[in-house]
């Protein structure tokens, strides 16, 4: 009897502190919207920024926001993809691999504004970048890249070891069997990972300031010259994105209107990181049905 009262105690106390958090988390996201999405427009969303003027939008701020978003996937999933599969698949127990995923354990719990700085002094000084799209999405690689990396190792470890003896046993090779067995089986969770951590890079603001730079220049849609700083495929500009927009309004407090343009902006930033984060679970499931036919 007494073990049953302490049962239905602690089962108590475990539902509160999960309703207790919850409740946090759902206060924050609607305050957040609440505040944000009566500002909003499509004006808000597609106009050029003002420092002096009320009335000023977040166009370019969100257009560079999903363009360094994808300049740092072309540049990180690559290099956790052959990471995972290295330390899923071929590195072998011992002091060089205890090593590296130390160095990787490391990485990870490190601050963004710690990246930050050192992408300052690495890429934007040491390697002459400057204030830069590239030199953003080398930060954000160097930021992320531990924890894409041992998504890709811990999706790879859970397919069972019978899917790699099958291939085997059909006579392909090591390599065949990761690239046509092993990853396809992973797959689903790979995705989700590099979803997830697309939320991540959208809402990067802190390793941003010191790479991609503050302000936002006007941009030319029909120069399409990847070296010139006007053109909007360019990595070589600088590239306010829409975390460093919402940090500089309140930091600077120069526009009559800092506090709704803000609002509108934490209001969409948010939107688009439930969207990726919603979207992740969605999408692998979906090809988890759709690869398993589960």
């Amino acid at each position: 009897m007494h073990a049953k009262k302490l049962d239905k105690l602690a089962t108590a106390v475990l539902y509160t502190i999960a309703g207790i958090i919850v409740i946090i988390l759902a206060s924050l996201i609607l305050y957040i919207l609440v505040r944000g999405l009566p500002h909003i427009s499509w004006s808000f969303l597609t106009g050029k920024s003002s420092s002096y003027q009320a009335g000023g939008g977040i166009g370019i701020q969100l257009y560079n926001s999903f363009f360094l978003l994808v300049i740092t996937l072309i540049i990180s999933v690559p290099l956790s993809m052959g990471a995972g599969v290295f330390l899923a698949e071929y590195a072998k127990k011992g002091p060089v691999t205890n090593f590296i995923r130390t160095c990787i354990e490391i990485l990870s719990s490190l601050p963004s504004v710690v990246v930050g700085l050192f992408g300052y002094l690495i890429f934007v000084v040491q390697f002459e970048y400057g204030f830069s799209i590239i030199s953003g999405a080398l930060a954000l690689t160097v930021f992320n890249l531990p924890q894409m990396t041992r998504n890709v190792e811990d999706s790879l470890k859970h397919v069972h070891h019978t899917q790699r003896e099958a291939g085997l046993a059909l006579g392909i090779s090591r390599w065949e069997t990761v690239v046509h067995v092993v990853i396809p089986e992973a797959l689903p969770g790979i995705v989700t990972g590099v979803v997830l951590a697309s939320g991540r890079i959208f809402g990067e603001a802190a390793a941003l300031i010191y790479t991609a730079g503050q302000s936002a220049p006007a941009l030319d849609w029909s120069n399409w010259n990847i070296l010139s700083v006007t053109s909007p495929i360019s990595i070589f500009r600088q590239a306010e994105t829409l975390a460093v927009h919402i940090w500089k309004v309140n930091s600077e407090g120069t526009i009559p209107d800092a506090t709704i343009v803000s609002a509108g902006s934490a209001a969409v930033l948010l939107i688009f990181i439930l969207i990726f984060n919603f979207g992740a679970r969605k999408l692998g499931s979906y090809l988890h049905k759709k690869l398993t036919a589960a």
